[in-house]
């Protein structure tokens, strides 16, 4: 009998990542490619083409497939920003026998605790969390946007330190080395003239990126950084414990991950564990595997490869 090939995929804002699995679930081909989240318009739509159908070839060349020729037993394709507007053009690039198309917290989830049950809060430039019982059930919370969500965030920190230091510079907030952090680090001379720098169509991903300044001033004894480093940890333990009441009994020992860059900063992610130790018993830690794995582990079990399922990839990390 033919070999069953079957491919995950993650589909981000920064980059694309393609594996290959055989039917015993180990990995034999990886692919790389550019961000491919926005499809509505036709330079959009070209990326889109260019970063999957590329990432994909790659993937099968150092699998030894023709990308040409192969018909995937599964796929599963996680994308940032949901699947709806990107599920015809996934047919069109990729033959298979099966297709599941979602979003990117879902493969994320199932990298990071080997498809099984649990919780993962994600923390880059936005947050959000997702969860999945072990009857298959799921939940969200967050991941509504900069304006209406995001609590925890990135740019959610850098709001946070922007408005601490507009209170310092308006003479009634209290002393905050937040203030000279975030003049220095974008070479401005006043908090005016920053904050109108941010207003002037700056990207929200380079304002997401003074983030880590919170925590260096937190580090340096800063109070007002350790504030806001505790509130958003707070408010990303607070999205956890929104997911285990809709989906998990109060006794249940459930594992909870955490990714993303926020998480990088020591104090939030002491903090944010602590928070979630305290809610409920939760086994929290970083992700078993990647999720470009976790999407590989979800086509193997759109196929009931229940076999190769807990073969977990040793790649996507």
């Amino acid at each position: 009998m033919p070999i069953r090939y079957y491919l995950g995929v993650d589909g981000g804002q920064s980059s694309t990542t393609a594996l290959i699995a055989d039917e015993t679930g180990r990995v034999i081909g990886c692919g790389k490619g550019g961000p491919c989240n926005h499809v509505s318009a036709a330079e959009g739509r070209a990326k889109f083409f260019a970063a999957v159908g590329g990432c994909v070839s790659g993937a099968c060349s150092s699998a030894g497939l023709d990308p040409a020729a192969v018909t995937f037993a599964s796929v599963c394709l996680g994308f940032s920003g949901g699947a709806e507007d990107k599920d015809v053009y996934t047919r069109e690039l990729i033959r298979s026998e099966r297709y599941k198309i979602t979003h990117d917290a879902e493969i994320a989830l199932s990298g990071a605790v080997a498809a099984g049950p649990g919780i993962i809060a994600i923390a880059g430039t936005g947050s959000m969390t997702f969860g999945r019982n072990s009857q298959g059930k799921t939940a969200r919370a967050g991941g509504w946007g900069y304006i209406y969500g995001d609590e925890g965030g990135a740019f959610d920190l850098t709001r946070r330190a922007l408005r601490a230091a507009l209170e310092q510079e308006e003479g009634w907030g209290p002393r905050t080395q937040l203030l000279p952090f975030l003049l220095n680090a974008s070479r401005t001379k006043t908090a005016n003239e920053l904050l109108h720098r941010f207003y002037a169509g700056v990207e929200r991903s380079i304002i997401a990126s003074y983030a880590p300044l919170v925590t260096a001033a937190a580090l340096g004894g800063d109070a007002v950084a350790r504030s806001i480093i505790d509130e958003a940890a707070a408010g990303l333990a607070r999205y956890v414990r929104g997911i285990h009441k809709q989906l998990f009994g109060n006794h249940e020992r459930v594992r909870v991950a955490y990714i993303g860059g926020v998480f990088q900063s020591e104090p939030l992610r002491t903090s944010f564990i602590d928070g979630v130790q305290k809610s409920f018993n939760a086994e929290v830690g970083p992700p078993e595997f990647g999720p470009a794995a976790g999407a590989l582990l979800e086509a193997l079990r759109a196929d009931r490869n229940m076999s190769a399922l807990f073969q977990v990839p040793e790649s996507g990390k």
